[in-house]
């Protein structure tokens, strides 16, 4: 069975076939016509070849209408395309083979051009995966390697007093020995957990679950729980609250983290008979939160480091796993919240701020 296109008038090939016989049938009757004129034969021949030479130039400038000029616009998309350039398309509108195969080329372009948008995507997302997951393996080894480092230490005590206890008939001394064998399991306990905790939080392992809830009266339970009737206290407590309740929107177990450890590190470097204060300011949509420790001030050099997994101050009295201030960091940096710590005139003051919801 022929193709039904064959017959069409709006194919190439009838277009080409009708104009043939088009342009026959007037030469035929041009040259007819031309030997009628009541002029000589020379210019008769003279009018007929000038009309041919029309003729010429006529289907020339159909034949590239028609056909040059479709094909040229035609090899143009072809080649942005083959440079997978598929930003304009190809603007034949004739209903013949040429806009059939233009359409089909736009089509084309476009399932292409949607098909490298999801490859794309999906490569960028192979990279992030690939990326997630060679720092997952870094974390991995770092923790191997902070565990393994910060491990030395207490295991070598609990060893040297185990030994120690197995050899030693003095009961008392025994007992000092247990205690401090305990003592030195409870610290590489707090430190394992703490720094599980904090590796959990840099991986994404752990999200934070946010709610409402009074910061104010918050606060009041956390620092009354550390701060007041507590046998140690050798400070002068000092707070400035607002009498309303102020809301925030935040994570609320993780937010006690965050006040622990910054009000118990204020609590350890505040001077004897000093001043320990804990400050919320309610202003412009935004809740600031301060607590100072009259005492030493830090100098510039360890201020850069002190958000610092594992940094210690060698010349502190107070010995810690270096994680609580890292913690905090982390924590406050997940919810895009500004912190920082800052010298006084006498002392220190950590802060962070937060929007307030109604």
């Amino acid at each position: 069975m022929k193709n039904s296109d064959n017959f069409s008038i709006h194919s190439i090939r009838k277009k080409i076939l009708l104009m043939s016989k088009v342009i026959g049938a007037v030469l035929v009757i041009s040259y007819i016509l031309s030997a009628k004129l009541p002029f000589s034969s020379n210019i008769s021949l003279s009018i007929w070849t000038f009309f041919v030479v029309l003729l010429i130039f006529a289907v020339d400038f159909l034949m590239s209408h028609f056909i040059s000029k479709p094909i040229a616009k035609l090899e143009k998309a072809a080649k942005r395309m083959a440079d997978l350039d598929f930003s304009s398309t190809c603007d034949i509108m004739t209903n013949d083979e040429f806009g059939r195969l233009s359409t089909s080329l736009n089509t084309m372009a476009k399932n292409l051009q949607k098909t490298l948008i999801k490859l794309e995507a999906a490569n960028k997302q192979l990279e992030k995966d690939v990326e997630q997951e060679r720092l997952l393996l870094s974390e991995r080894k770092e923790l191997v390697d902070s565990l393994s480092h910060e491990m030395k230490t207490p295991l070598g005590i609990i060893r040297a007093y185990a030994e120690g206890y197995q050899s030693e008939d003095d009961e008392m001394k025994k007992q000092k020995y247990a205690e401090i064998i305990i003592s030195e399991t409870e610290r590489m306990n707090h430190l394992i957990t703490a720094l599980l905790d904090l590796s959990a939080l840099e991986t994404g392992a752990v999200q934070l679950t946010s709610e409402r809830f009074d910061f104010v009266e918050f606060l009041e339970t956390v620092a009354g729980r550390l701060l007041i009737d507590t046998p140690d206290a050798d400070f002068e407590l000092q707070y400035e609250l607002p009498d309303y309740k102020v809301y925030v929107y935040t994570d609320k177990i993780r937010m006690e983290q965050v006040l622990n450890n910054l009000i118990i590190n204020a609590k350890k470097n505040v001077r004897p008979k000093g001043v320990l204060k804990l400050c919320l300011l309610d202003e412009n949509g935004l809740l600031h939160f301060s607590v100072y420790n009259q005492g030493d001030t830090i100098s510039d050099e360890k201020l850069k480091k002190i958000w610092t997994k594992f940094y210690r101050d060698k010349h502190s009295k107070y010995s810690g796993s270096g994680l609580g201030l890292a913690i905090v960091a982390q924590i406050l940096s997940m919810q895009k919240l500004s912190y920082g710590v800052k010298n006084l005139a006498d002392g220190v003051q950590f802060y962070f701020s937060m929007p307030v919801v109604k």
